[in-house]
C-alpha cells in the first residue's frame, strides 16, 4: 500500500473505491466532510487523497495517489473538504461522502476505517447498512412493495448463488427502499441485467469483495 497509514490511507482509499462502485461513475461532484480523528489527522496522514484516489477507481497500492487531487482537477471534478460533527454513535476514523455524477443525480455515503485497512459502511442515502467489502455484495435501491426480496433472491437461486448475509430497510412503507446481500461465489452480469430489468428496481449495483479487486 502507499502510506503511511492502513487506517487512514489504505482504508480510506477502499472508502473512495467502494462509494465510486454504487455510484456507478467517476463522480463530477464531491463534498468530503471528515468525523473525529479523520478531520484531525486528515491533511497529515494523506486521508484526503486517499479518499479522492478511491473515487476514481485507484486501488491502495498505487503510486498515483500521491497525485489525486491533480488528476480530479484534470478531469474537472469538483471536490470540497470540511470538519463534521456525527456524533459520538460513529467511529472516529468515518467520513460522509456525498457524491454526483452525470447520470446519477446524488449519492450520501457514510463509512468508517476500523484498522488494517478494514472499512465498514454504515449508511448510503439515509439507509442503515453494515458493508464491508469482504464479500461480494449486491445493493438496490428499490419501490417498497411486496414480492421484491423474493424475486431478487429467487434469481440468486436460479443462478445457484448462496447468500452469506443479508439486510432490508426502509424509511416508510410504500416508498424507497434499500437491500443489500453478501454472496459466496461469483455474480454474472446476466444476473445484474434480470435484476435492472425488474420494474420496482430504481439502481442496482454490485460491489466486488477485497479479495476479486
Amino acid at each position: 500500500m502507499v502510506g503511511p497509514s492502513s487506517t487512514h490511507t489504505a482504508g480510506a482509499v477502499r472508502i473512495g473505491f467502494l462509494a465510486y462502485k454504487i455510484l456507478g461513475e467517476i463522480p463530477k461532484e464531491v463534498s468530503i466532510l471528515f468525523h473525529g480523528s479523520f478531520a484531525e489527522t486528515y491533511r497529515g496522514h494523506g486521508t484526503d487523497l486517499a479518499i479522492v484516489s478511491g473515487l476514481l477507481g485507484l486501488k491502495a497500492d498505487d503510486e498515483r495517489i500521491r497525485d489525486a487531487l491533480d488528476i480530479a482537477k484534470k478531469k474537472n471534478i469538483k471536490i470540497s473538504f470540511r470538519k463534521i460533527d456525527l456524533g459520538n454513535e460513529y467511529h472516529s476514523n468515518t467520513v460522509k461522502i456525498i457524491i454526483k455524477g452525470k447520470v446519477v443525480p446524488k449519492i450520501e455515503i457514510i463509512a468508517s476505517s476500523v484498522g488494517g485497512g478494514n472499512v465498514v459502511i454504515v449508511e448510503i442515502n439515509g439507509f442503515s447498512t453494515e458493508l464491508t467489502g469482504n464479500y461480494n455484495t449486491v445493493i438496490t435501491l428499490h419501490k417498497d412493495k411486496p414480492g421484491i426480496v423474493a424475486s431478487v433472491t429467487g434469481l440468486l437461486s436460479k443462478y445457484g448463488v448462496n447468500i452469506a448475509s443479508m439486510n432490508v430497510s426502509r424509511r416508510a412503507k410504500g416508498r424507497d427502499a434499500f437491500m443489500a446481500i453478501e454472496v459466496d461465489g461469483e455474480i454474472s452480469k446476466k444476473f445484474l441485467q434480470e435484476i435492472s430489468s425488474l420494474e420496482e428496481i430504481k439502481m442496482v449495483r454490485l460491489l466486488e469483495s477485497n479479495s476479486s479487486q
